[in-house]
């Protein structure tokens, strides 16, 4: 086994090698063409320095970096601020990115830890089609071999979130259908200085987050600790917390080389590491135990467990040869392990059953279901309990070169950049039996040998790279695009009796993709106040591992309009997606056997309306200010071929059919009251129904989630400059809702839930 691995590793290296190479020769022909081109010529008029906002690079790990340039960009994009996030003090990622049109969320755990995003209708599970960076690096676990986000940075640390939508995305693959997802995690300051923030509340609910930092013109440092953790909303037979504790440590060090030098450049390292221990499991209740009592849980999943540790190592070299020209380059390196340790089937008098196949028919299976209860004396074997041991990793290099100047009244802005990309997903799960008591007690009865139930690595090789290209001329702006993907995805399976991987039965398959996914979008701006923008691009998700299967594709289309009228800011978007390929993925996580595989959905049209408005009912200069916002989705989904899966979150599916786990119509409103001394906060979401099959026309009553409205408050109190009062209020009415069907039956949203805290800044 250790000469495979060693083989394998000087095989990759050498092929990493070659192509690094070949990147680095391209980089390098790419800046002396450039930095031998014409210097820029000086623009003859004063510009107003807020109009050139969205012309300056402000940041190497941001997309857009601030409202002003998410609101003039050609395609649509929305920017969460950090006096946005600090409100209500975000630790469910799923509640601060409600308040973003044309995102759908289903949540599983009430606490955000794993969400399941969707961006313009793609399909949510695990946020699995969607791009997820932070500072600007892939960071789902395996992004191109195995994308399911079983791990998403804490939004919690983060200082800001961006999502971008529509025809720029192309320089953010691989994920280019719906949109991407960049989280920005603290950043180093240029002073001294720091905060500590400790609040506490229901079901023991805690959270303590600390950092620290500071800078100078040649040195800056910052140290981050964040714990937050609960015991739970649910209850067991047996009284064990529902909970979960996850820490995050972050520390950041930047160093300015050769000051005096005429190219300026400098070095950022970055470490992250998390670990997460959480009593969750895939089993929910059926619908007359939900109804009874949704805050539940059976007694069979008291040993569920879910443990996890990530780590990320980050370096970025950044060299600005003029103030036109720089490139940037990061190297980074993720490890993700996680061991879900969970209730996967109940045998009874040797029929096996998923607990999916229980739970959605608990009257046929009833002797399966009384096992899952805990109400009968079971025989030995009759649970089985998988521990989901699954280890990852994924490393690359990144560049991206901007050169942007001037001529006359026309602005041009030129980015190239690539990617050299390999991730990893090293399946070595096991099976243990046991049996169970009427009392709800679990008995190991035969454990199983590691390596006997999944025993296979999936990995991917990518080269990326894109070229954009801005002209702002008078009040038009353009931005073509052009991104390339090379994709080789491959999958080496062991077998389930070569639990030493010596290869003796190893099965291999490979698959290879080339794309190219282009882009065009515009603006124009009639005045400050009124805009309009519109674009087209090629959607595309990476195919799966199998031989020959095809990729993702989609063409979109978007138009919209920017205002501002008698205070009343905002923007309206209508978009156009037309799947001439949709892929769906066989995932535990949404009944299936979890085998990952992706299965052809065939052609879907999704098409929506997406709506932004905000107004300050506060007069200029008033000492309170009263901001209120409102945004609205509409999300129409329609397959436009019939087929039949065996992947539960699909069924079977014919003409006009719609996708489940999309809403039609969802909206979120939001109303601050602000004061120099304090200031309070509310949200309200509604979620609308949504399907949990494909179907179309009325929802049957189990194979629907209802549309539940959710207020959240929060409130500060300003005691000095330094120091302030909190206060959060969960589901302020107390509303009792479900959230989803998926995994294994109905699951719960979070209930009402108050906290209190102390912040304290230097």
């Amino acid at each position: 086994m250790r000469l495979y691995i060693c083989t394998r590793f000087k095989k990759l290296f050498i092929l990493n090698l070659n192509k690094m190479k070949k990147v680095a020769v391209l980089i390098l022909s790419f800046i002396t063409l450039i930095i031998s081109a014409q210097e820029k010529k000086e623009v003859a008029k004063t510009l107003d320095s807020i109009q050139q906002l969205d012309e300056v690079i402000i940041s190497t790990t941001a997309i857009f970096g601030n409202k002003y340039v998410a609101k003039n960009r050609t395609g649509s994009a929305y920017y969460l601020s950090p006096k946005e996030l600090q409100k209500f003090s975000f630790t469910d990622v799923n509640r601060a990115l409600r308040t973003v049109p044309g995102v759908s969320i289903y949540e599983e755990d009430g606490f955000g830890l794993r969400p399941n995003i969707s961006l313009r209708g793609t399909s949510p599970e695990r946020s699995s089609k969607i791009t997820i960076m932070e500072d600007g690096i892939l960071i789902a676990p395996a992004p191109y071999s195995a994308s399911s986000a079983y791990y998403f940075p804490t939004i919690a640390r983060m200082e800001a979130v961006e999502v971008l939508k529509g025809s720029s995305q192309v320089q953010y693959g691989p994920f280019t259908t719906g949109g991407a997802i960049n989280m920005i995690s603290s950043q180093i300051p240029t002073e001294f200085g720091g905060k500590i923030r400790a609040s506490y509340g229901s079901f023991n609910s805690q959270q303590l987050h600390a950092k620290v930092g500071g800078g100078n013109a040649t040195f800056g440092y910052m140290v981050e600790y964040l714990n937050y953790g609960s015991d739970g909303f649910k209850t067991l037979p047996s009284g064990k917390d529902t909970g979960f504790d996850k820490n995050d440590i972050v520390a950041k060090f930047s160093v300015n080389l050769f000051p005096n030098s005429k190219v300026k450049q400098s070095l950022e390292f970055k470490f992250q590491y998390s670990d997460e221990v959480g009593n969750e499991t895939y089993l929910g209740l059926t619908e007359a135990d939900f109804n009874a009592n949704p805050f539940s849980r059976y007694a069979s999943s008291n040993e569920d467990k879910m443990t996890t540790d990530h780590t990320q190592y980050a370096i970025t070299h950044k060299a600005d040869f003029s103030k036109n020209v720089r490139l940037t380059t990061t190297a980074y390196r993720n490890n993700f392990a996680r061991n879900w340790y969970k209730l996967n089937d109940v045998t009874f008098n040797g029929d096996k059953q998923s607990i999916a196949n229980v739970l959605e028919d608990p009257n046929t299976l009833s002797d399966h279901f009384a096992i899952v209860n805990g109400s009968v004396n079971s025989g030995a074997d009759a649970i089985g309990v998988k521990a989901n041991n699954r280890a990852y990793y994924s490393q690359g290099i990144q560049s991206k070169l901007d050169y942007h100047w001037y001529n006359g009244d026309a602005f041009h802005d030129i980015e190239f950049g690539v990617r050299f990309h390999y991730d990893e997903e090293d399946r070595f799960q096991w099976v243990d039996q046991y049996s169970i008591s009427n009392t709800g007690n679990l008995a190991l009865t035969t454990a199983g040998v590691p390596g006997t139930d999944a025993n296979r690595i999936s990995s991917a090789n990518a080269f990326a790279s894109f070229i954009t290209y801005r002209l702002k001329y008078k009040n038009w702006t353009f931005t073509p695009g052009l991104r390339y993907e090379n994709i080789s995805l491959q999958r080496e399976d062991f077998g389930k009796s070569d639990v030493d991987r010596t290869g003796v039965n190893l099965a291999t398959r490979e698959n290879n993709v080339d794309v190219l996914i282009p882009g065009i979008g515009t603006n124009y701006k009639f005045s400050n106040d009124f805009s309009i923008f519109g674009g087209v691009h090629k959607g595309f998700s990476p195919p799966g591992n199998q031989d020959g299967q095809e990729p993702e594709e989609s063409i979109n289309y978007e138009l919209g309009t920017r205002f501002n009228f008698l205070g009343i800011s905002g923007e309206v978007v209508g978009f156009f997606n037309d799947y001439s390929n949709l892929l769906g993925s066989d995932l535990a996580a949404t009944g299936g056997t979890g085998s990952l595989d992706q299965f052809n959905a065939g052609e879907v049209n999704v098409n929506g309306l997406e709506l932004l408005v905000n107004y300050n009912f506060a007069k200029e200069n008033a000492t309170l200010s009263l901001p209120l916002s409102f945004g609205y989705t509409y999300t129409n989904t329609e397959f436009q071929n019939s087929f039949g899966s065996s992947n539960d979150l699909w069924g079977t599916v014919t003409v006009g059919d719609e996708l489940p786990y999309i809403p039609k119509h969802q909206f979120n409103v939001g109303f601050s009251l602000e004061h120099s001394k304090f200031e309070l906060n509310f949200n309200g979401r509604f979620n609308g129904e949504f399907r949990t099959l494909a179907g179309s026309g009325a929802i049957a009553d189990n194979e629907r989630v209802d549309s539940n409205f959710i207020v959240d408050v929060s409130g500060k109190y300003y005691v000095t400059k330094n120091l302030n009062v909190t206060a959060n209020i969960i589901n302020l009415l107390d509303e009792t809702y479900a959230v989803s069907r998926v995994p294994a039956g109905l699951r719960p949203g979070h209930p009402f839930g108050a906290f209190a805290g102390l912040e304290f800044r230097f």
